[in-house]
């Protein structure tokens, strides 16, 4: 059994960023109307990719949810950026021997979404309620970008 935890910059660093609006912005721009908080996360697209921005529409999970299947991407980041005020489940796990370990989730406050770096086992996009809308940024190219991994046993994510 997993239990979730409030969604952190500190708790989620050896994962990737979170993005949010946190603090003072970095510039005040737009004739003083606007705060910029700059350079928010570390994208990597690999030598041979670009970046993309694709739209998902997921449907929405509840807890306790049942973790049986977790991916990675060994060509590129991805950030997930919510369309919606509304929280979601984000999973993450260290690598042993290629395989997820140590599995962690967080849940989300209203206006942060994550980026997971580059090869970072996490669970499928899990939005809590809908509509799951999201803007993902992430790489765009011909090699293969994804691998999945099925866990022998699932785990119980509990709120």
């Amino acid at each position: 059994m997993i239990q979730c935890q409030p969604l952190t910059r500190d708790a989620f660093a050896p994962f990737g960023e979170v993005l949010e609006c946190a603090g003072s912005p970095d510039k005040i721009i737009n004739q003083g109307l606007c705060g910029r908080f700059h350079d928010q996360a570390e994208m990597d697209f690999g030598p041979d990719g670009r970046a993309g921005i694709s739209l998902f529409d997921a449907e929405p999970r509840s807890l306790p949810f049942t973790l049986d299947l977790m991916e990675r991407h060994p060509e590129g980041s991805q950030a997930f950026v919510p369309m919606t005020e509304h929280p979601f489940l984000v999973i993450v796990a260290s690598d042993k021997d290629g395989r997820p370990d140590d599995v962690q989730a967080f849940i989300t406050a209203a206006g942060q979404g994550v980026n997971y770096h580059r090869n970072v086992w996490h669970g499928v996009l899990t939005p809590l309620h809908a509509p799951g809308l999201f803007a993902v940024i992430d790489r765009i190219g011909d090699t293969p970008n994804l691998e999945e991994h099925w866990l022998e046993t699932p785990l119980s994510i509990q709120p």
